[in-house]
């Protein structure tokens, strides 16, 4: 799995049966520091994530596709997670920096979770 951050939408008006209905995610793989890690990559949401959000993200296809509910589709990279909060601990040794903490973007009510408390 990767940490991510979602950075834009795709619209594909052609797409393969299994996609349709699902949203096309563009995310920023990152360092823990937050720092951008390679290129952006597509992935499809099977979490209800939007623009700004700090994503777990995986790039197994079997995952991938479980993920969204369809077997034998053709996804290598699924957004899994929204990451809500990321803490790091230092070695044992003491050697290494002291505990940080990266609180996530400020949360955004999903239209989905609205929905289900209501």
């Amino acid at each position: 799995m990767l940490i991510a951050r979602v950075i834009g939408d795709l619209t594909a008006t052609q797409k393969h049966p299994t996609h349709e209905g699902r949203k096309i995610l563009l995310v920023q793989p990152l360092n823990l520091d937050g720092t951008d890690r390679g290129a952006p990559m597509v992935a499809l949401d099977s979490v209800d994530a939007g623009i700004h959000d700090r994503v777990l993200v995986t790039t197994d296809g079997y995952a991938a596709f479980t993920a969204v509910g369809h077997k034998q589709a053709p996804i290598d990279a699924a957004v899994i997670g929204v990451i809500d909060h990321i803490e790091l601990v230092a070695p044992e040794s003491g050697a290494g920096a002291p505990p940080a903490s990266t609180p996530a973007a400020p949360k955004k009510q999903h239209k989905k979770r609205q929905s289900e408390k209501g």
